[in-house]
């Protein structure tokens, strides 16, 4: 607990004794006021202190003003034990959303605190230590064990492993190499690194991550900003529906005190305080909890569209798919598979496209070095090894060298390896799809989830083969960037809202036009962070049904609050204002609600 809160505790339990003392004590008149004021001013003196700062600056109509005037008006009534109780019990229930709002921001503090204070940059040869806002891009700076990494960068000199579980809730450590890249906020667990950096800290990955944290609140969903107005008009309503209740009735029927005791009921049912403070708690738990899971979700605005997602688009290329080629299939002819592989490895060693790397990657080896190596632009490579002249790459590339290629319909890149006119085989090269892609489709449907869409610029067969594997319900294939836009402006026309999920990278105008923008493995990457609404902090796609289940869970407590708060003051005012409901039934009504639905708030933070 912090300080205040202990303070406010302590006030709780020091007048709820005094309170019951003053109930039994045997007393009358100005006595038993003035031994009832005690407890009352203990845990209501900030109260009115508010009520009377407010009036001043003309802001009458808050909850401190209802609280002040019910509990005063109950006090020259009579009614001492009922305006103690009003006072002492609306105190609990901020104890509990102070309680409950301090909770859902531990998982908002965790993730702040990847923020770190230092950096220590390697100049002429000697260790500094400066804030991380004085490094600049191009320097070597040192990360010991236990420190965090004030900036993105590569690794140039150690290796390590390191701790991400703040920024993508992983509990699983990484291990990072030489040239490998780090990204700020991780720890580093193991050994000493020397990383030369990539960018400034108001570019680096944990800046834009806290801005984006800080940022979220401002972003209000639609039901946030009815209950603001709702507030706005309903409260000077009740309060001129009281003073109507309190001064009209007795006019014809006599009995002024008791017709001002209820219209005191009224102003205390009133106060909107449950639907004020719990509705806006349960989206800000909402968030809390999905970021202590490695969900950033930009406002409770996109939080509200989320629930209502039925159609889910995914690009396939690092959504989908890791977005690296692998070895898939090798089938050699006229030599080993080992032999073809060996090859093909050599002839590639020199090239650093990516369907090369994977090549020399899969042999594992260091493969031998070629003699003479060219390539012919979109062909491949041909290159001389031992003495053997070979080509390596597409049909094209064979026609020149007068190679005869067997058929292959497998779904991926063919890359065809040949000495001179003989004909060696081909090796299947294919992007790999990530582990969790198809356990993802399955929860999505789980949960409601009605159409999943793919969207890809390969193929079509080899589109269709990667839908088919993981289950998804329809595929568009051979897209542009802008065709991309155009197949989701159509499917938004067809039945809203709908979610988009890339990786970031090239997909920005999608997420953007998008009813929710999702970015996958988005660390690091601007157009993510830019134009996504919701940024996942690693690349499972499992994590969307994920964000979809916390979504619907918040906006379901939310309603819960709204309906509950709603009904119960409704039907108290009206028992209230006919004389069937006291005091006690106004402070139920209104702190006991309020008390409820931010216990119902909290589990939004679960």
């Amino acid at each position: 607990m912090k300080k205040r809160q202990k303070r406010d505790l302590a006030r709780i339990l020091i007048s709820a004794p005094l309170l019951i003392i003053a109930y039994f004590l045997p007393t009358e008149g100005w006595l038993r006021l003035t031994i009832f004021l005690i407890p009352y001013i203990i845990v209501g003196y900030d109260v009115l202190i508010s009520a009377v700062r407010n009036i001043l600056h003309g802001q009458m109509l808050d909850e401190q003003f209802l609280m002040a005037i019910a509990t005063i008006g109950a006090l020259i009534l009579g009614e001492y034990a009922e305006a103690v109780a009003v006072m002492l019990f609306y105190q609990l229930g901020e104890l509990f959303q102070s309680i409950a709002v301090g909770k859902s921001r531990k998982s908002i503090a965790a993730l702040m605190d990847i923020r770190p204070d230092t950096a220590v940059v390697l100049r002429e040869g000697e260790e500094i230590e400066l804030s991380p806002e004085e490094v600049s891009v191009g320097e070597i700076i040192i990360i010991r064990p236990g420190e965090k990494v004030p900036l993105d960068g590569i690794i140039t000199e150690g290796s390590t492993t390191l701790g991400t579980a703040a920024l993508t809730g992983e509990s699983l450590p990484r291990d990072a190499f030489e040239g490998d890249r780090v990204i700020s906020g991780s720890v580093n667990l193991t050994g000493l690194i020397k990383v030369r950096t990539e960018s400034d800290f108001s570019e680096s990955t944990v800046s834009k991550i806290l801005e984006l944290v800080e940022n979220s609140a401002e972003k209000k969903a639609r039901v946030e900003n009815f209950i603001t107005r709702f507030a706005r008009y309903y409260t000077p309503i009740v309060v001129i529906g009281a003073l109507l209740l309190a001064v009209i009735p007795p006019i014809f029927v006599g009995n002024w005190a008791k017709w001002i005791e209820r219209a005191l009921v009224f102003l205390v049912v009133s106060c909107p305080c449950a639907l004020v403070i719990s509705v806006p708690l349960s989206f800000f738990g909402g968030i809390g909890g999905a970021s202590r899971k490695g969900i950033l979700i930009k406002g409770a605005t996109y939080l509200e569209v989320l629930s209502k997602v039925r159609t889910v688009v995914f690009d396939k290329t690092g959504t989908l798919t890791k977005g690296s080629f692998k070895v898939s299939e090798i089938h050699p002819e006229n030599v080993s598979e080992e032999e073809l592989l060996a090859l093909a490895a050599s002839a590639e060693s020199r090239s650093n496209h990516p369907i090369a790397e994977s090549i020399v990657k899969a042999y594992g080896d260091k493969p031998e070095e070629p003699e003479c190596v060219t390539e012919p632009a979109g062909l491949g490579i041909e290159a001389t090894v031992n003495g053997r002249h070979l080509y390596v790459g597409n049909a094209k590339l064979m026609e020149k060298s007068g190679a005869k290629i067997s058929d292959c319909r497998k779904i991926g890149t063919v890359v065809h390896i040949s000495e001179n006119e003989k004909y060696l085989g081909h090796i299947v090269i294919a992007d790999e799809i990530k582990p969790d892609s198809a356990e993802a489709m399955k929860a999505l449907k789980d949960i409601g989830v009605k159409r999943t869409v793919m969207l890809t610029g390969d193929r079509k067969e080899v589109g269709e083969a990667v839908a088919a594997e993981l289950g998804v319900d329809e595929v568009m294939t051979e897209l542009m960037p802008e065709d991309k836009v155009k197949k989701v402006e159509e499917l938004l026309n067809e039945k809203p809202p709908l979610a988009f999920v890339g990786d970031g990278i090239n997909d920005a105008p999608v997420l953007s036009r998008a009813d929710v923008g999702i970015a996958m493995g988005a660390l690091g990457s601007d157009a993510a962070i830019e134009a996504a609404d919701i940024v996942l902090m690693d690349d499972k796609p499992t994590k969307i049904a994920e964000a979809v289940k916390i979504a619907r869970k918040t906006m379901a407590i939310v309603k819960q609050n709204i309906i509950f708060a709603l009904a119960v003051k409704g039907l108290v005012l009206l028992l209230g204002a006919t004389g069937h409901a006291g005091m006690w039934w106004a402070i139920f009504a209104d702190v006991g609600v309020m008390v409820l639905a931010i216990l119902n708030a909290m589990r939004a933070m679960k």
